[in-house]
């Protein structure tokens, strides 16, 4: 065996095992354009939690040869995710990364939201639409673009960052973060991705962000004004919720880390 050989095999054995979870919900138009760029040299593995689609994801993820998970009926983007993250980590994921297959984010970027985790320079990495640059310019909806800037202003007030976005669904975990936090008692609702955060801050992790570009377009999926003011106001009722249990006034078992419950004894 050559040296370069010799190298190139001990960076393999100790690359982190990659698992790309998709949780999915009618995305039989955008699914194979989001897989096919997926660097395949990255990831080990994609796991497509299907929420009862009317339209031919399925069919699609078959096709694709994914890892298919499916719901009996729709249970909600939240419930999706706890699905993925439960079957990434019994997978055996040492990194986890959503992304969204309706390909408003670039899978092109995995190996860049992983890098800081795989460097140990933090244990969640958010892809920030708002640190890239202009997301008006990429066709998200200025409502959006400004409850985006006042409820992030709002947690990074109440949770201590300084970040330019919590509101993004590219997001890069640990294989720590999903075995530390409680995930399983947050909503089934899209306030799940927030209410992730809260816990990872009231455990002490590590966020860090990368800047990507803003995709909107026909195909890819985006809430209703009626809807995001209800995610809005949840996110205010969410935040008041963790000041309260971090002062000690409600203590809120949703924020506290799981524990080791039992141990083996000879």
């Amino acid at each position: 065996m050559t040296e370069d050989q010799a190298t190139t095999r001990a960076e393999s054995s100790s690359k982190p095992r990659v698992v790309v979870v998709m949780p999915a919900y009618n995305a039989g138009q955008t699914l194979h354009m989001t897989y096919k760029e997926l660097p395949q040299d990255t990831v080990d593995m994609v796991i497509l939690v299907d929420d009862a689609s009317t339209d031919d994801t399925v069919a699609i993820a078959r096709q694709l040869n994914l890892k298919l998970f499916l719901h009996d009926r729709n249970y909600g983007y939240g419930a999706n995710q706890k699905t993925c993250y439960r079957e990434a980590l019994r997978a055996g994921a040492e990194i986890v990364v959503m992304v969204h297959p309706d390909y408003q984010y670039d899978p092109t970027l995995v190996p860049e939201i992983i890098k800081p985790i795989q460097e140990g320079e933090a244990d969640v990495v958010l892809g920030s639409r708002l640190k890239a640059g202009q997301p008006l310019s990429g066709g998200m909806p200025w409502w959006k673009y400004l409850s985006n800037r006042f409820l992030t202003g709002v947690e990074n007030w109440i949770f201590g960052l300084d970040l330019a976005e919590y509101h993004t669904g590219y997001r890069a975990y640990s294989r720590e973060v999903l075995e530390t936090v409680n995930f399983e008692l947050n909503a089934d609702q899209f306030i799940f991705d927030q209410e992730i955060i809260a816990q990872f801050v009231a455990a002490g992790f590590r966020i860090e962000e990368i800047p990507v570009p803003t995709r909107y377009f026909a195909e890819a999926s985006s809430i209703s004004f009626i809807a995001s003011s209800r995610y809005g106001l949840g996110i205010l009722w969410l935040v008041g919720r963790y000041a309260m249990h971090q002062a000690g006034m409600w203590t809120q078992r949703q924020f506290q880390s799981l524990g080791k419950r039992y141990q083996e004894v000879s």
